[in-house]
C-alpha cells in the first residue's frame, strides 16, 4: 500500500488538474457547522454557511519543544491521528498508515514541484501520564518519523481530550479528560489552512488512507479552483 501511494500521489495531481480544468472534480467538504444565514450578493439573497475554526493547541512535541499548531504551522494543512505507545491494537497500525502518508508526500529531488511543505503530520497520545516527549521519541523513531514534519505530542490531559472531543468533534463518546477517561480512535481528521475540518478517515482502511491523501492534493487546488 505504501508504494502505490506514494505512486498514485503524483499521478493523482496530473489527473485532477485535468479534470478541474473541465469542472468535474469534487471538492473536500466542509464539517462543523456553527451557523446558516443568508447574505446579500448583487442584490439577491445567497446562503451563507459559518464553518468552525478549529482553535490552536500547544503542546510539546517528540523533541521537547513547545510547539503550536495554528501559529507554527501557520499556512499549512494538518492530518491528526490519536494514539498511545502501550497500544497493542490499532495505534502501530494507525501509526503505519501515517508513515504511509508521509512517504507519499516527502521531498522528492528529483521532482520540481514538492508537496512535503504543504501537510504537517501529528500524532497526539491520549495518555500523556506514561507518554513523556521522550518515550513519544522512541515511538516516532519505529515509525521512521522525520521529526520536522511528523509531530508526536504530549501534554495536559484534559487539554487534549476537549481538543478531540469539542474542537475536532471526534466520535469519542461522553467525557471531561479526568483519570477514569480514555479515548481511543482509529480516525484520522484533515484540517486545511484555515483550520476547518475537511475530513474524516479510517486510519484502518486503505482505501480510506489514500482517499486522505487525494484530498489533500485537491486541497492544495481549492483556491485555484474557486478563482
Amino acid at each position: 500500500m505504501g508504494i502505490a501511494v506514494a505512486l498514485l500521489v503524483p499521478l493523482f495531481c496530473y489527473l485532477v488538474v485535468n479534470k478541474l480544468s473541465k469542472g468535474v472534480v469534487k471538492m473536500p467538504g466542509h464539517y462543523g457547522i456553527e451557523k446558516t444565514g443568508t447574505v446579500q450578493a448583487g442584490g439577491k439573497p445567497v446562503a451563507d454557511t459559518v464553518y468552525h475554526h478549529v482553535s490552536d493547541l500547544v503542546l510539546t512535541n517528540q523533541l521537547g519543544h513547545k510547539v503550536s499548531l495554528n501559529t507554527d504551522l501557520a499556512g499549512k494543512m494538518v492530518v491528526i491521528d490519536f494514539i498511545f505507545t502501550r497500544c497493542p491494537t490499532i495505534c502501530p497500525r494507525m501509526s503505519k498508515s501515517m508513515e504511509l502518508l508521509q512517504t507519499s508526500f516527502r521531498k522528492d529531488p528529483k521532482k520540481e514541484a514538492q508537496l512535503d511543505t504543504i501537510v504537517q503530520f501529528i500524532s497526539i497520545t491520549v495518555d500523556p501520564g506514561y507518554d513523556s516527549f521522550q518515550v513519544l521519541r522512541a515511538y516516532a523513531d519505529r515509525f521512521n518519523a522525520n521529526h520536522d514534519k511528523w509531530w508526536f505530542l504530549t501534554g495536559n490531559k484534559q487539554t487534549i481530550y476537549n481538543y478531540a472531543r469539542h474542537e475536532l468533534h471526534m466520535d469519542t463518546g461522553p467525557g471531561d479528560g479526568s483519570a477514569d477517561d480514555f479515548i481511543h480512535t482509529q480516525q484520522l481528521v484533515l484540517l486545511d489552512k484555515d483550520r476547518i475540518v475537511r475530513g474524516y478517515y479510517d486510519g484502518l482502511n486503505d482505501t480510506e488512507v489514500r482517499k486522505c491523501a487525494d484530498d489533500i492534493v485537491l486541497l492544495t487546488l481549492e483556491k485555484k479552483h474557486e478563482n
